[in-house]
């Protein structure tokens, strides 16, 4: 079982800011009884499930279950045995929901394939090995469009690499050639800015705590390097 002070420890990442909605009865006991152990971290809700009377827990983008007096704690995930269904990932995909359109595309690279129907977005880190992999996926799609946001979490050289890449005179072939071929773009002029600083804080409001990360229309993300039959399967069921 993991730790409780490693899981305050990965919640304090996600943190989300913001006051907390008063609670009664066992909701208040279990937030009284828990929030002191998770080292500054707050709880943004506890709510009751039908899941063998356990009580939902949410921190930031994370869900931790327990019992009515906050003694244990049940790190994992709940599924339904008649359905199979993962109902601790659908309440997830739910609680980190996005609204698409919010996003600031006029940030991103831009990649159309074929006639470019559907759209996702991503953030990626230049540096980061999963991403030049997931990279090579979507470079093998049709009929996609894809907006990457160059999100800078893994060293000072991404920052670098990333403003080198945005301010390239063609900054969506300067990423593929880094990406896909290991090519450098050029130095940028000391006058060019990027918006490193704003997709960086852009990422951590949305709580994206790895690359790639996806996210679709629809709202939803889904984190890692996912193969092109999971991400076609995605993109089928989301009315474009």
């Amino acid at each position: 079982m993991i730790k409780l002070t490693k899981f305050a420890a990965l919640a304090a990442l996600t943190l989300a800011c913001g006051a907390s909605l008063a609670q009664s009865g066992p909701e208040a006991a279990i937030r009284k009884a828990i929030e002191p152990r998770l080292e500054g971290a707050k709880i943004d809700s506890v709510v009751k499930t039908p899941y063998g009377g356990l009580y939902e827990v949410r921190v930031g983008g994370d869900i931790f279950y327990t019992d009515a007096k906050g003694d244990y704690l049940f790190i994992g995930r709940i599924v339904d045995t008649k359905t199979f269904q993962d109902q601790t990932k659908a309440r997830l995909d739910e609680v980190n929901k996005i609204k698409f359109s919010d996003l600031p595309l006029d940030s991103a690279l831009k990649m159309v394939k074929g006639n470019g129907k559907r759209v996702i977005a991503v953030f990626e880190d230049p540096n980061c090995g999963y991403c030049k992999r997931f990279r090579q996926t979507l470079n093998d799609m049709e009929n996609v469009t894809v907006y990457t946001f160059m999100y800078n979490i893994l060293s000072e050289d991404s920052v670098v690499k990333s403003r080198n890449i945005w301010c390239a005179a063609d900054r969506n072939k300067a990423w593929d050639e880094w990406m896909l071929k290991g090519k450098p773009a050029d130095t940028a002029p000391a006058n060019c800015t990027a918006p490193n600083d704003k997709i960086l804080a852009l990422g951590q409001k949305m709580k994206v705590t790895g690359t790639p990360t996806v996210f679709f229309t629809d709202g939803t993300r889904m984190p890692g390097a996912v193969d092109m039959k999971t991400l076609e399967t995605k993109l089928a069921s989301i009315k474009q």
